[in-house]
């Protein structure tokens, strides 16, 4: 399946890249006789690529791939849903993002602010019958935690307006995370993300802020977790914490644990595993949202 690419900011570059010296750079780490495994890095153009259903059941899944904010997991985590996702009607966008450590003008905001153009752009793009109206977030791990700061920090002004899609909104209409960083707290923090994020030695009033189960509030979108309870690199208690905000709040909420899988597992080579069922998953819980779910 081929894809639609195109980048999300109107002059290529994001508007906070100019001060950065990252450059842009994707290999391959697939063995040989494997599926391609890109990995992106050095972002200061992000883009979409996106693929479209034959029919369309009105649901454009927005994607942020994980790689602990070192690198981009694009095929991993995100080109190898298209087949599956496609196939049941969704319109599919995997998107590239800048990440925090390489020196752009919005820091450790620079993954969220594309994050808020990616939404406003399929927003304008669905009113022009391009894609489904209802934006759905889908991020894993280091992704995960780009989609539930979009989801809890939607309003927050990041970069000056670029052009007319910067008035529509950039809140998603539900939230589907897998294996997600979420909290930076000492104890709890996912170390690799947690550095490149915050740097080595954030201030108390840092890590709080940017510890998502805090910023949650009765406005954020109904919300998915997927999670393997044996997950080393990133553990349960990330996707806990912030189940049991967005219930403090009443927020919808649904958590779902498998017993093994650990870290990573994305959509390939599930065969035989109870993993197997994750897609699936997320389509029902997505169909039973749908009368809930408030566009825009």
């Amino acid at each position: 399946m081929k894809a639609d690419i195109f980048n999300l900011w109107p002059h290529g570059d994001a508007p906070g890249a100019s001060q950065s010296s990252a450059r842009p750079q994707i290999i391959d780490l697939a063995k040989e006789f494997e599926p391609y495994n890109r990995a992106a890095s050095g972002v200061r153009c992000p883009e979409l690529a996106v693929w479209y259903p034959e029919e369309s059941n009105g649901t454009t899944l927005l994607v942020a791939p994980g790689g602990s904010f070192s690198r981009i997991m694009i095929d991993k985590e995100g080109s190898s849903l298209a087949t599956f996702f496609t196939a049941m009607g969704y319109t599919l966008a995997v998107m590239t993002y800048r990440l925090p450590a390489d020196g752009h003008h919005e820091g450790a905001d620079a993954p969220l602010a594309d994050a808020q153009r990616a939404v406003r752009l399929l927003r304008d793009r669905a009113a022009r019958g391009l894609n489904g109206k209802r934006i759905v977030m889908l991020g894993f791990s280091a992704g995960g935690y780009v989609a539930a700061s979009l989801g809890t920090r939607f309003t927050e002004k990041l970069y000056p307006p670029q052009d007319d899609i910067d008035s529509l909104s950039p809140r998603p209409d539900a939230l589907v995370l897998v294996y997600p960083v979420i909290t930076m707290r000492e104890g709890m923090a996912h170390a690799a993300s947690r550095q490149r994020l915050l740097g080595d030695w954030p201030d108390n009033k840092t890590v709080e802020a940017y510890s998502l189960e805090t910023r949650v509030s009765p406005q954020t979108p109904p919300v998915l977790l997927i999670h393997a309870v044996d997950d080393e690199s990133v553990p349960v208690t990330h996707s806990m914490a912030f189940f049991s905000a967005l219930r403090e709040q009443k927020v919808p909420v649904e958590l779902h644990f498998y017993e093994r899988g650990g870290h990573g597992f994305g959509m390939r080579n599930l065969a035989d595993s109870p993993l197997a069922s994750w897609p699936m998953l997320v389509t029902e819980w997505l169909r039973a949202q749908k009368t809930a779910i408030k566009t825009g």
